[in-house]
């Protein structure tokens, strides 16, 4: 299974997503920012990054553009408590798979992720 990486500063959602990921066969690891996910050995074996629009020192959305930067095209699912349309629309320009709103509905979670790697597989053979 492909390595999904959740960045989130909310441990609650991290673990509950974590968990819910990992029930369904994948494999994850969970950061507490985006700092410690640029950091890691998993950077360049991530698949797919779900991450919150909000947290201290680097958003979500300035995630999104560091990894452009470096030329990581990974399919990004944004999870956000706080919908402002400027950072959605920021979000997809720069081309991210999906954003979504806390709380999120599992199904719904799992249906973008098997869909942004589909899409990712198809782009990549």
């Amino acid at each position: 299974m492909p390595l999904i990486s959740i960045i989130d500063d909310d441990v609650s959602f991290r673990v509950a997503t974590d968990s819910l990921l990992r029930a369904r066969g994948y494999t994850v690891h969970a950061f507490a920012s985006a700092a410690e996910f640029l950091r890691s050995p998993q950077l360049d074996q991530t698949r797919c990054v779900i991450t919150d629009v909000q947290m201290p020192d680097i958003s979500g959305l300035e995630l999104q553009t560091l990894l452009r930067q470096q030329g990581h095209t990974v399919p990004i699912i944004f999870i956000t408590a706080y919908p402002e349309e400027s950072a959605r629309a920021r979000a997809f320009r720069d081309g991210a798979a999906y954003f979504l709103l806390k709380p999120i509905d599992a199904s719904i979670l799992i249906r973008c992720l098997e869909k942004a790697l589909t899409a990712r597989d198809a782009a990549n053979p």
